[in-house]
């Protein structure tokens, strides 16, 4: 199996525990991500979701060195290394490379805004060129919502034909399967992973690779039977059901609340704890989801 082929799937944005005084909870997190894998998921650490703007370069790497000390099969994992800085994304892009990580998953540069394609075309060349491993594999995070800063098609297209082999996929978090669906038609062979569980389905019969959703933190179980059982005839009837999950958690601040219900069902509040500029989810209407969650048969 390629190192590619093995993060096809579900994969898991690992939520960041923080202790007293918000720094990392080395051990709570690799109790987490264990569990994930035990599911059949792969991770994806250090996005969105992981509070991964939030953590520094060498809390980073002091994580991925844990999992890898943990005994995770680090070929199922897709951390990501997308920084402002092309030096913090060599060194977290190496880094990944040389502990066997299947790929990184890499934001554009997003502090200007506006770039030009040429100027996204190079940040993204250089960090190739400087980490110089042929084992790299890249993965594109396109989120303009969230970074303002679009890769777009052609960008793609000029990436793949200058770096073939590494440059390997994309997680699309736009929520626009057009733009899913032109990825996985124009260029056969990148693994197109859908942001969200309302689309896995649509991205599956487009020839997609799988999800990677904030959610499956919680519920990745089920969007990794849908990835694996896409083509039965029932697969429809699950979409509709993660629809269903996905519309109870829209609209909440989804990190916080995911880790509040963390912390629920696992019984440690330390999970309730963010970093800033983020807030805690407020403890009032915990018991509001979790019944929300119970009722559509989330949680037990």
């Amino acid at each position: 199996m390629t190192a590619s082929s093995s993060l096809d799937g579900v994969l898991a944005p690992v939520l960041t525990p923080f202790g007293p005084d918000l720094s990392v909870d080395e051990a709570r997190f690799i109790r987490l991500a264990r569990t994930l894998m035990d599911q059949g998921l792969g991770l994806a650490p250090f996005g969105t979701t992981s509070e991964g703007n939030s953590l520094s370069v060498d809390e980073k790497i002091g994580l991925m060195d844990a999992l890898a000390a943990a005994g995770l099969d680090m070929a199922r994992m897709m951390p990501g290394t997308g920084c402002c800085a092309l030096s913090d994304s060599v060194r977290l892009s190496a880094h990944a490379v040389t502990l066997g990580c299947g790929g990184v998953l890499m934001l554009p540069p997003f502090y200007y805004k506006n770039p030009s394609e040429d100027g996204l075309f190079a940040a993204f060349a250089e960090t190739i060129e400087r980490v110089g491993d042929a084992r790299l594999r890249v993965f594109l995070y396109h989120f303009p919502q969230q970074s303002q800063v679009p890769i777009t098609l052609s960008l793609i297209e000029r990436l793949l034909k200058a770096y073939p082999g590494i440059v390997a996929g994309a997680k699309d978090s736009s929520g626009d399967f057009a733009n899913m669906e032109a990825m996985c038609t124009h260029f056969p062979g990148f693994k197109v992973f859908a942001g969200t569980e309302r689309l896995i389905l649509s991205v599956m019969r487009a020839g997609g690779a799988g999800c990677i959703s904030a959610n499956a933190n919680i519920h990745g179980a089920a969007m990794l039977d849908l990835v694996r059982r896409w083509q039965e005839p029932d697969a429809a009837k699950h979409q509709t059901a993660l629809e269903g999950f996905r519309s109870v958690m829209e609209g909440l601040p989804l990190i916080a609340a995911l880790k509040a219900v963390t912390a629920r069902r696992t019984g440690e509040p330390e999970w309730r704890r963010v970093r800033p500029p983020l807030v805690q989810f407020p403890v009032e209407r915990e018991e509001e989801l979790m019944e929300r969650l119970k009722g559509i048969g989330v949680l037990g």
